[in-house]
């Protein structure tokens, strides 16, 4: 029992991420600006953890010491809400689309169920394959910015194709390439995100300016595939 305590430590840290995933729910759910707020900044808690269990289960090597559960299955299944349906339930909740074409939402839901099906989802050298379901991301900018329902809708469409085209994504966590300078300047665009959320950095300014990770990660992700093709 001493040799898998440590791996059920791990195990219930990553679960905490459906503690988080459920007051995102409950706030969603409750609606107003404060509230969805609330929810961005728990899809934020969630990353972090998503961020770090990773490491912690290698270094305490669960696969031994916890044969008989599967870590990653619990991690994809607390990901799927964090990343995926909750996002898109904000993004329904908040008004952000016009009645008539809520039904959008279903695209990029049901192409993220597909990317998280994938067995190749995560390539062996280091990286994502196709969009990796970075919906509260997506979630969070739609909502500041408040773009209009058309320019929602190709927001939304443009990144779900994406999930079905094998471009390469930078999977910082796992020690891939570029791993050490994403690490930092997402940790830096988290906290941009904390104030913009918080209201301390309450300036549109702001949120532009706080693009320009997302804009990096994009493109250096880009920049790899056009390079290094998936199974060049």
């Amino acid at each position: 029992m001493r040799e898998k305590l440590p791996a059920w430590g791990v195990h219930f840290y990553t679960a905490t991420g459906l503690i988080a995933a459920a007051g995102m729910a409950v706030l969603i759910i409750r609606g107003g600006d404060a509230s969805f707020r609330y929810a961005m900044l728990l899809m934020i808690a969630a990353t972090v953890i998503d961020a770090t269990d990773g490491k912690l289960a290698r270094r305490v090597d669960v696969k031994r010491r916890t044969p008989e559960f599967d870590g990653r299955r619990l991690d994809d299944i607390v990901d799927f809400h964090t990343y995926t349906s909750l996002p898109l339930l904000l993004v329904w909740r908040a008004g952000l689309l016009d009645g008539a074409w809520n039904w959008v939402i279903a695209v990029p839901l049901l192409a993220s169920a597909y990317g998280f099906s994938q067995t190749d989802a995560k390539t062996k050298d280091g990286f994502f394959l196709g969009f990796p379901s970075y919906w509260n991301a997506i979630a969070i900018y739609l909502y500041l910015l408040q773009p209009g329902a058309a320019a929602t809708i190709a927001v939304l469409l443009f990144f779900a194709a994406l999930t079905f085209i094998p471009a390469r994504y930078l999977y910082p966590s796992f020690g891939g390439p570029f791993s050490r300078a994403t690490i930092v300047l997402g940790v830096a665009w988290g906290a941009m995100l904390v104030f913009i959320l918080t209201g301390v950095w309450a300036s549109q300014v702001w949120v532009w300016l706080s693009l320009a990770y997302p804009a990096y990660y994009l493109g250096v992700s880009w920049w790899i595939t056009m390079i290094r093709p998936a199974g060049g």
